[in-house]
């Protein structure tokens, strides 16, 4: 099986946008669940509403990788799933290194869904000595200090940051020193990389800030709809169903 040292996907060269390559692996979850329904075929607008899109960008995207479905018939889910597999490098196997089995190293490298996915945990490292042997999935964890030889032996070039945050750069610099181009940082902190180096950041108090900016906003426009006395129409519009019976146009209580 090839490992991804020899071989890298082709993206870049055949010029699928960013924007695009984002989000491949959201048609690939939803086709994913299709094939393993036994569903043959799928029209854009079912794809792109599973996929949380809208069905003229899922064509538009879809046409990047030449594929352009079938008028009255759809797309071939399966066809689709090698195609988006092959764009995405999933068609072979990546072998991983994660760094920093603290509790959230742990429970990524206890994850069943890499393997299904062209992912290989291919060794689990930490700082701390007590931690060295000690079984994390299966996997015993190794010092950081055979880090370099640990990625060379693998032939590592996806790596996976979550250690703490003042330690992030260096484990970073070392990763990259040792031949990664990849990686995954979860560390609360921003990673200064050299060109051709790649990295994604998955900061989780980050989302959370931003779905309580929209929790607040929702909050202060039903405030405002209501009125500062409580009289604006949605809570008329409260008002007036409370009023109607089941139907919607007869008092529930009839006057005596």
């Amino acid at each position: 099986m090839a490992t991804g040292r020899t071989h890298r996907p082709a993206t870049r060269s055949r010029g699928i946008p960013e924007a695009t390559v984002a989000r491949l692996p959201l048609y690939l979850r939803a086709l994913t669940a299709l094939s393993e329904r036994s569903v043959p075929t799928v029209s854009s607008e079912e794809l792109a509403a599973a996929a949380g899109v809208n069905s003229a960008k899922l064509r538009k995207d879809f046409s990047y990788l030449g594929s352009y479905g079938t008028r009255g018939v759809g797309y071939d889910v399966e066809y689709l799933v090698y195609q988006i597999s092959r764009e995405l490098g999933l068609t072979q196997d990546w072998p991983v290194v994660i760094v920093g089995i603290g509790n959230l190293g742990a429970a990524l490298a206890n994850y069943g869904g890499f393997a299904s996915r062209g992912f290989r945990v291919a060794a689990l490292i930490d700082a701390d000595p007590a931690m060295t042997g000690r079984q994390v999935a299966g996997i015993a964890v190794q010092h950081s200090d055979d880090l370099e030889k640990i990625i060379s032996d693998n032939g590592v070039s996806i790596g996976v940051i979550t250690t703490p945050p003042g330690v992030a750069q260096q484990v970073c610099d070392r990763l990259v020193a040792a031949g990664v181009t990849s990686i995954l940082n979860f560390a609360p902190t921003v990673l200064s990389v050299p060109d051709g180096v790649d990295v994604r950041k998955v900061d989780l108090s980050i989302e959370l800030q931003i779905l309580a900016f929209h929790e607040q906003r929702k909050a202060g426009e039903e405030a405002e709809a209501a009125g500062p006395d409580g009289s604006g129409p949605v809570a008329a519009a409260r008002q007036e169903s409370a009023e109607q019976g089941p139907d919607g146009d007869v008092p529930a209580v009839m006057p005596a």
